[in-house]
C-alpha cells in the first residue's frame, strides 16, 4: 500500500480478512473477539500503518489519552528537566503523553492554556509553579481531575505535592551537628514564602533537639544571589564570635559564601564548613570543595503528581467515597546530597 495513501478501516478489514465491526471492537477493545481475530487485525494494523482518528477514539473512550502541564516559568528554570523527566516518564508508563504551556506569568494566558486544554478533553491537569508557594490557578481547572505541583491553595481543596523544606532545613543543621559544629549561621532569603520560613524552622527545631540556644545574630537574611551570600558570610565572619559552619538557604547563596571565605583566608571545610539547598548541579558540583546540599525532590513530586492523576482516573465512577475524602497535601523528602564541604 502507498504510503501517501490514506489507509482506512475498511483497509484494515480487508487485510485482516475480517468485517469492519471486528476491527472496531478491536480498537475499542471489545471483549467480544476471538483471539485468532485479534492477532489479525493487529498484524494488518501494524503493516498498513492505520492510525485511527484521535477525535473519534476520545469520543467513544472519554480519554483523549493526554495530560496538560500548565507552568509559569519553571520550563525555563534549571529544575525542570528533572520535574518534566519524572512526569513524562510515569505519563508514558500509564499510557499517556503530556502537553506542556509555558505561560510566563502571563494571567490571561493561564487562563486561556487551561480553557483550550479542557475544550481539547485533556484527561487531567498539572499546574506547577517556579518555586514552593501559595497559587491562585484558574477556576476552570476544578473541572477535571487536576494537581498542584510545587505549589499549594490555602484552603487545600486541591491536591498538592511540594517539597518538606522544613524537614530538609532540620536535616542540614542535624548534618553539621553531627560533624561536631554548635556554633552554625544560616543565610536565609529575605521574601517571605514558603521556603524562607520552614527552612528557617527546621534550623532552629534542629538546634533545640540538640541542646542549642538559638541565636539571633547567626541568623541574616539576604537575597539568594551570589553576592547576598557574600554579603550574608562576611557579616558572620564579622561576628565577635564568627560561626564554625553555615546553612545557606540555596547554592548560590553558598557560592558566594566561598567567595568570602577564601578572601578571609579560611578553608572549607577545615575551618568552616558549609551546606547549600536545591542540589543545583551546575554550581554544587562544579565549587571547590564540592558543596553538601540538599537536593529539592524534583523529580520525585514530578513522578506523584502523574501517578497521583492516574489514580483519580482509575477510580472515576468507581468508588463514591473517594469523591468524600480530603484532596492529599503531600510534602516529599528532601535528600541530603553528601560531597566535600562538611
Amino acid at each position: 500500500m502507498s504510503k501517501s495513501t490514506k489507509v482506512t478501516i475498511q483497509d484494515v478489514a480487508r487485510l485482516a480478512g475480517v468485517g469492519v465491526g471486528t476491527v472496531s471492537r478491536v480498537l475499542n477493545g471489545h471483549p467480544n473477539v476471538s483471539a485468532d481475530a485479534e492477532a489479525s487485525v493487529r498484524r494488518a494494523i501494524e503493516e498498513s500503518g492505520y492510525r485511527p482518528v484521535a477525535a473519534a477514539q476520545t469520543l467513544r473512550s472519554r480519554r483523549s489519552n493526554i495530560i496538560g502541564f500548565i507552568t509559569d516559568e519553571i520550563a525555563t528554570s534549571p529544575h525542570a528537566g528533572q520535574i518534566m523527566r519524572g512526569a513524562q516518564e510515569t505519563a508514558w508508563k500509564g499510557g499517556k503523553i503530556l502537553f506542556l504551556v509555558n505561560t510566563q506569568w502571563d494571567p490571561e494566558l493561564e487562563r486561556s492554556a487551561v480553557e483550550t486544554m479542557i475544550d481539547r478533553q485533556v484527561d487531567g491537569l498539572i499546574y506547577a509553579t517556579m518555586f514552593h508557594r501559595a497559587a491562585t490557578p484558574p477556576q476552570a481547572i476544578r473541572q477535571i481531575p487536576s494537581v498542584l505541583l510545587d505549589c499549594f491553595v490555602e484552603d487545600a481543596s486541591l491536591a498538592s505535592v511540594v517539597p518538606n523544606e522544613a524537614d530538609g532545613g532540620y536535616q542540614a543543621t542535624t548534618y553539621l551537628i553531627e560533624h561536631g559544629h554548635r556554633r552554625i549561621g544560616y543565610i536565609n532569603h529575605v521574601e517571605d514564602i514558603p521556603a524562607q520560613r520552614l527552612r528557617l524552622q527546621g534550623y532552629r527545631s534542629a538546634l533545640e533537639a540538640h541542646g542549642i540556644p538559638f541565636d539571633a545574630e547567626l541568623v541574616v537574611e539576604r537575597y539568594s544571589e551570589p553576592k547576598g551570600g557574600y554579603d550574608g558570610m562576611m557579616t558572620l565572619l564579622n561576628l565577635p564570635n564568627p560561626p564554625s559552619a553555615v546553612f545557606c538557604f540555596n547554592d548560590r547563596s553558598a557560592m558566594g559564601a566561598y567567595d568570602a571565605i577564601r578572601q578571609r583566608g579560611l578553608r572549607i571545610p577545615q575551618d568552616i564548613a558549609v551546606i547549600g539547598f536545591d542540589n543545583q548541579e551546575l554550581i554544587a558540583a562544579n565549587l571547590y570543595p564540592g558543596l553538601t546540599t540538599m537536593q529539592l525532590p524534583h523529580y520525585e513530586m514530578g513522578i506523584w503528581a502523574v501517578e497521583y492523576l492516574l489514580s483519580e482516573l482509575d477510580a472515576v465512577g468507581k468508588d463514591e467515597a473517594a469523591a468524600e475524602r480530603s484532596p492529599p497535601q503531600v510534602l516529599l523528602k528532601c535528600p541530603l546530597v553528601v560531597r566535600d564541604s562538611v
